[in-house]
């Protein structure tokens, strides 16, 4: 029996939307056709209306604050070209040490971090005691607020007058910021331990690892690559925070700008820093919004993790 092309296209069309045929000789069905069709057509039109309610909500948005009686003051406190334009190369100065913050903090914290986790997960009466200060160090350092851990740290210890120990508030801040996010970090690396199943450390064990290794070889590389998206939240955390140092002293992007609001009494620097801030960390989002999604595709797909 002869199939024409024709009725091969209707019986894909009424079975597998218009998949099934012979080799080069397929061709897509009319009802298939119409479907793609109309996804692209609603596509546009959703892209449409996202891009014009944004528009009006931006339209209002401005019409409002610009309308309000205290816009010409606010305006000139806040949003000035001329204190921009003379905060922006300080501030940008200043930005270069909350990188090398963020970079040496968050090497920092991921090393202490990861030893605190392996640290709770520990198994056997011998090492209760590790557990415990493990345990009670994430607590302490998790419900202590990190502006008054940097207090303490940055105006405690100098005041001790200890031979040897620096009183770099850089230094000094850096170790405040590596404290607070190690206890985060730790429970972040404890939870993705945790979350390999026992059958995997048991699989480990009947080829003959030792309980060391299959912990370094099998569960702690699948662990951390489950908590690569939270640890990324963390580091765009850190990233933000590194701005806290100027309690201190420190001349960063923040100090940069407090020194020059402090002087002309216009907030403009504020503003400036804040927006490289903004620029900083945004790239930084994106990417861990990128690695949260892949990661989910890949567990749907049932792909390794």
């Amino acid at each position: 029996m002869t199939v024409t092309k024709e009725e091969s296209g209707q019986e894909g069309a009424d079975g597998d939307g218009g998949r099934s045929g012979a080799g080069d000789d397929y061709v897509p069905s009319q009802r298939r056709l119409d479907r793609e069709r109309h996804k692209r057509a609603r596509a546009r039109r959703a892209t449409a209306i996202g891009a014009l309610s944004t528009l009006v909500t931006g339209v209002v948005l401005y019409l409002v604050v610009v309308n309000a009686p205290g816009w010409p003051r606010t305006k000139e406190t806040f949003f000035d070209q001329k204190y921009a334009r003379e905060a922006f190369p300080k501030v940008l100065e200043g930005l270069w040490l909350n990188v090398r913050l963020l970079l040496i903090c968050g090497a920092c914290v991921l090393v202490l971090g990861m030893l605190i986790a392996v640290a709770r997960t520990l198994r056997g009466p011998v090492f209760f005691p590790l557990r415990v200060l493990a345990a009670a160090y994430t607590d302490f350092f998790r419900g202590l607020p990190l502006i008054i851990n940097l207090m303490i740290v940055v105006l405690g210890v100098p005041a001790l007058r200890l031979q040897g120990v620096t009183v770099d508030p850089v230094l000094l801040g850096g170790t405040a910021l590596t404290l607070t996010y190690s206890a985060y970090v730790a429970e972040v690396f404890r939870a993705g331990i945790e979350s390999v199943h026992p059958s995997q450390r048991a699989a480990a064990r009947s080829l003959g690892l030792t309980n060391r290794q299959a912990l370094r070889h099998v569960v702690l590389p699948q662990a951390v690559r489950r908590q690569v998206p939270p640890l990324l939240n963390d580091l765009v955390s850190l990233q933000k925070d590194t701005g806290l140092v100027s309690i201190g002293g420190a001349v960063d992007a923040v100090r940069a700008a407090d020194i020059i609001v402090g002087r002309s009494l216009n907030y403009t620097p504020y503003i400036v820093a804040g927006l490289i801030f903004v620029a900083l960390t945004i790239p930084m989002t994106r990417f861990t919004d990128w690695v949260t999604a892949r990661m989910d595709r890949r567990r749907a797909q049932g792909g390794a993790l």
